[in-house]
C-alpha cells in the first residue's frame, strides 16, 4: 500500500513539473507602460536547453492560447530540434503594432537586452515569428509589414487575416500604404471549425489575389473551437516553422550580424482548396503550376507534405456526428449562454483552503441544457487555458498565481478552462470553454503578512534550493518562479539545465504568496526573493 502511495505522489509531482514550464530569463520593457498594471510589461525568454545557436524566435504577447502553446512540452521539443526560442510578453505591448506608439523601439531594445542577459548575442539579429491568438492576431501581420527583413514567418492563430477589416480587437487595422507588403514571407492563418465565420476567411483569399507573391497558408482547425490548442495543431504549427527555417535561413549564419533571409517563391509551393463545411468534392492539391481547382478559393502551402497533411486534417472529421459538452458544478449542470464569449460562466466556490475548486465535464444535448448518451467513447478532459489556476486532475483545480504576477487589473482574477473530448470513429471531437473570476484580493478578515528569508547564491550544478516562507496567520505559503531556469516542486526551487552558452551569473527570482480565505483571512502582499547561479 505504501509503495502505491509513493508512486501516486511521484506521478503528481511529475505532472506538476510538466505543467509549470520554465522561462530562463526576463527583462522589463521599459519603453512601454501598460494600462493593465500601470507598470512596464515584462518579456520572458526560453532557449532550448541543448541549443548552441538560436536561429529564430517565436514571439507572443499575453492574450490566451499563446501560453498553453508556448509551454506545451511536445511543442518545445520540436522547437528544440529546430533551434527556435520563445519570447512571451506580459502584459502585451500593442495589438496593432502601431509604430507611432513606440512599440518598434521597445521591441528592438527588448531583444538587445535579452541577448545581453542570456549570453545569446544573436538575439539582437535573429528572425522573428510573430504569433498571436484572437484579439492579438492582427499584430503578427503588421509586424511583418514593418519588419519584412526580420520576419521569418507569420502565425495568426484562431484570429485575423492580413489587412482585414475584422480585427479581433474591434478597432481599425493599420493602413500599410502603397509600398508595404509581406511578399515572400510565409504566413499561416488558423481558424477553428466551431468558430467558423466566412467573413474572416474571405479577406485572406482576397489578400492572396491582391498580392500574388504573398505566401498565405490556411488551416481549418477541424473539430476545435476558438479557445483551444491541441497537440495535433501544435505539431502542425511546428512543422510550418521548420519548413520556414529550411526555406529561408542561410547556411553558416554567424551570430554577430543580421540574417539575410531568402524569400519564398509562391510558384515553388503547392495549392490546396480552402476548407468548406458542406463536405463537397474537393479539388486535388497540386504544385502551383499544375493546380486544376479555382485559384481564387485556394491557399498556398510549402510542399506536398503540408498540403496533404492539411487535407488529412479535413478528412478526419468528415461525415462524423457532432457531440456536445457541458460542465457540472456541485451536482448542477451550468447554464450555457451562446451570447457569452465563454458560453459558460462558473462561480468561484472553493473548499475550506480558499483555493481548491471542483467541476466536471459532461456530455449534453445540442442546447447544453440536459445530459446525453449520444456521444463518443472515452473520457472528457478539462485543462487550463490561461489564468491563475493549476490542474490537479480533470475534476479538481486550484488557484495558483504565476509569473504574470498579482497586480494585473484585467487578468489576475480571470481563469479560463477548457473541456474537450477527442471523438472516435463515429463522433467528431468536441470542446467547450468556461470562465471563472476570483476576487482580485481577499480584503475582508484578518490581515496577513509573509516572512520570506533571503536566499543565498548557489553554484552551477546545484539542483535544489529549499524555501522557508511563513504566514503570520499560519496558512501554507505558495511560490512561483518569476524568472530563472527553475520550477517549484514541493516547497523547493528545482534548478534545471541551462543552455550551453548561457551567461553567468543567472538570476532566479521566486515569489511567495498567500491568497487568504474569503471573509476570514485577507490576501497577503507577495514577497520576492532573488539569488544567482554562479559558475
Amino acid at each position: 500500500m505504501k509503495k502505491k502511495r509513493w508512486i501516486f505522489v511521484l506521478l503528481a509531482l511529475l505532472a506538476f513539473r510538466l505543467s509549470a514550464a520554465e522561462w530562463q530569463w526576463s527583462v522589463a520593457v521599459k519603453e512601454m507602460v501598460s494600462a493593465e498594471t500601470d507598470g512596464h510589461p515584462r518579456a520572458f525568454l526560453w532557449i532550448p536547453p541543448t541549443c548552441r545557436q538560436v536561429k529564430a524566435v517565436v514571439m507572443g504577447q499575453h492574450n490566451m492560447t499563446e501560453e498553453p502553446l508556448f509551454e506545451m512540452p511536445s511543442f518545445r521539443t520540436e522547437l528544440e530540434k529546430a533551434g527556435i526560442a520563445l519570447v512571451w510578453i506580459t502584459p502585451g505591448l500593442d495589438q496593432q503594432w502601431n509604430v507611432s506608439t513606440g512599440v518598434q523601439k521597445a521591441f528592438e531594445t527588448m531583444m538587445d537586452e535579452l541577448a545581453d542577459v542570456s549570453g545569446y548575442t544573436e538575439l539582437k539579429y535573429v528572425p522573428i515569428v510573430p504569433l498571436g491568438h484572437s484579439a492579438m492576431a492582427t499584430y503578427p501581420w503588421n509586424f511583418a509589414a514593418w519588419n519584412p527583413e526580420r520576419t521569418l514567418a507569420v502565425i495568426s492563430f484562431h484570429g485575423d487575416a492580413p489587412r482585414t477589416n475584422l480585427c479581433g480587437y474591434g478597432r481599425e487595422n493599420l493602413e500599410w500604404g502603397r509600398n508595404r507588403n509581406i511578399d515572400g514571407i510565409p504566413g499561416l492563418m488558423v481558424e477553428g471549425e466551431y468558430e467558423w465565420w466566412e467573413a474572416r476567411v474571405n479577406p485572406a483569399l482576397a489578400f492572396r489575389m491582391m498580392y500574388p507573391e504573398s505566401c498565405i497558408s490556411f488551416l481549418c482547425d477541424a473539430g476545435r473551437g476558438h479557445f483551444d490548442i491541441s497537440e495535433q495543431t501544435a505539431s502542425y504549427i511546428a512543422l510550418f516553422l521548420k519548413k520556414s527555417l529550411d526555406a529561408r535561413y542561410p547556411a553558416g549564419q554567424p551570430v554577430d550580424r543580421p540574417v539575410k533571409l531568402k524569400p519564398v517563391r509562391v510558384k515553388d509551393g503547392w495549392l490546396a482548396e480552402r476548407w468548406r463545411a458542406d463536405g463537397r468534392k474537393r479539388a486535388k492539391p497540386a504544385p502551383y503550376a499544375l493546380y486544376r481547382g479555382d485559384r481564387h478559393d485556394a491557399f498556398w502551402y510549402f510542399d506536398r507534405e503540408m498540403a496533404e497533411l492539411t487535407e488529412r486534417r479535413y478528412k478526419e472529421s468528415e461525415g462524423k456526428k457532432m457531440q456536445y459538452l457541458g460542465v457540472v458544478q456541485h451536482g448542477k449542470l451550468l447554464e450555457y449562454d451562446p451570447k457569452l464569449h465563454a458560453g459558460i460562466v462558473m462561480d468561484f466556490v472553493p473548499e475550506a483552503d480558499g483555493l481548491t475548486f471542483h467541476l466536471k465535464g459532461v456530455f449534453t444535448d445540442s442546447l447544453r441544457s440536459s445530459f446525453s448518451d449520444d456521444h463518443a467513447s472515452g473520457d472528457i478532459h478539462v485543462d487550463r487555458i490561461c489564468g491563475p489556476a493549476e490542474k490537479v486532475n480533470d475534476t479538481t483545480f486550484a488557484v495558483r498565481f504565476y509569473r504574470m504576477g498579482m497586480y494585473n487589473k484585467r487578468r489576475t482574477n480571470d481563469i479560463w478552462l477548457l473541456a474537450s473530448q477527442k471523438g472516435d470513429t463515429h463522433y467528431k471531437s468536441a470542446v467547450q470553454q468556461l470562465t471563472m473570476r476570483i476576487p482580485y484580493r481577499n480584503r475582508a478578515g484578518r490581515r496577513q503578512h509573509i516572512l520570506f528569508p533571503g536566499l543565498d547564491d548557489v553554484e552551477a550544478g546545484t539542483t535544489a534550493v529549499e524555501l522557508h516562507a511563513v504566514s503570520d496567520c499560519g496558512l501554507p505559503v505558495y511560490y512561483y518562479v518569476k524568472e530563472g531556469p527553475a520550477e517549484i516542486v514541493g516547497g523547493k526551487v528545482m534548478l534545471s539545465e541551462l543552455p550551453p552558452r548561457a551567461k553567468y551569473p543567472v538570476k532566479v527570482t521566486v515569489v511567495a504568496w498567500q491568497y487568504g480565505i474569503g471573509g476570514k483571512v485577507a490576501t497577503a502582499e507577495p514577497v520576492e526573493r532573488s539569488f544567482y547561479i554562479k559558475k
